[in-house]
């Protein structure tokens, strides 16, 4: 149903995106390992590419669920700058552990400065899911319409059901306070106090756009019953198993890219360890 569907334009975002975080590093990587130099006419339009189809498939799904007007929890024009805001801390935290492993285990250098300097972009970014938080918070509250009853839910129990209450509370404390870690100059120059931000920021945005977001959105149902939803062990080593095999791929990718990157593997060295084969 293209171009009606969004889930196909969702699918166009997603394969779009995947094709450019292939293609720009393939590139860039196979040039350096037979040590070439790229051909930044060619591969600069790719790159300033994706810095908008990044935006676009955060956008992308948070129209799948904007378009939902029978979910009123869903249902805001507010969703989209959320993801984009909450994507844009949750994303470089992970980037700042992972760089401070590869400068551990290989011989690249990653300055500190450069650390502390995504840690304060992600400040800036916190602040601002913090504050359209708020303001949806506040949209509902004061407004106080049937609607809100998806929020009471989640930040306080309705009727006696709250289970998500403690998760979401517990999300807040932890992006309160990795945005505060990474405010302050002198904690977030300080890598034991950078790392626990990290931490408190991945899992305080994953409760708070996994749990916290999708399964409000279906209390009440339609019916006007609640059904409290907790997963279960099957349930959660799928979503072990996603995550570990994603961080399994990109290990086994780091492991090719790093030792091009440094020049420790480059056409040159394959050639002179290949053993020399006799012509007939």
């Amino acid at each position: 149903n293209f171009p009606a569907s969004l889930l196909a334009w969702d699918v166009l975002a997603l394969n779009g995106y995947l094709f450019l975080n292939l293609f720009i590093p393939i590139y860039l990587l196979v040039k350096s390992y037979y040590g070439k130099k790229p051909n930044w006419k060619f591969i600069l339009p790719f790159i300033l590419l994706s810095i908008p189809w990044a935006v676009g498939i955060h956008t992308v799904t948070a129209f799948l669920y904007n378009g939902l007007a029978a979910r009123p929890f869903w249902n805001a024009s507010i969703l989209a700058p959320r993801f984009l805001a909450s994507a844009f801390c949750s994303g470089p935290a992970i980037i700042i552990v992972i760089f401070q492993i590869i400068r551990k285990v290989s011989v690249i250098k990653i300055e500190d400065g450069a650390l502390f300097k995504v840690a304060e972009l992600i400040a800036y970014a916190m602040f601002l899911n913090l504050f359209l938080l708020g303001a949806e918070i506040f949209k509902e509250y004061y407004s106080g319409t049937v609607h809100m009853a998806s929020f009471k839910y989640l930040f306080e129990g309705l009727h006696h059901h709250n289970e998500l209450v403690p998760w979401i509370w517990a999300a807040m404390a932890m992006n309160v306070t990795a945005f505060i870690l990474f405010l302050i100059p002198s904690t977030r120059k300080r890598l034991s106090t950078l790392n626990l931000g990290c931490l408190l920021i991945i899992v305080g945005v994953w409760i708070e756009k996994g749990p916290g977001f999708v399964i409000p959105g279906f209390v009440p149902d339609p019916l006007g019953e609640i059904h409290e939803y907790v997963p279960n062990l099957v349930e959660l080593m799928v979503s072990f198993g996603i995550w570990a095999l994603g961080l399994l791929i990109f290990t086994l990718l780091m492991k090719v890219a790093i030792p091009i990157e440094t020049g420790k593997f480059s056409h040159t060295e394959y050639e002179k360890e290949r053993p020399y084969v006799m012509p007939h």
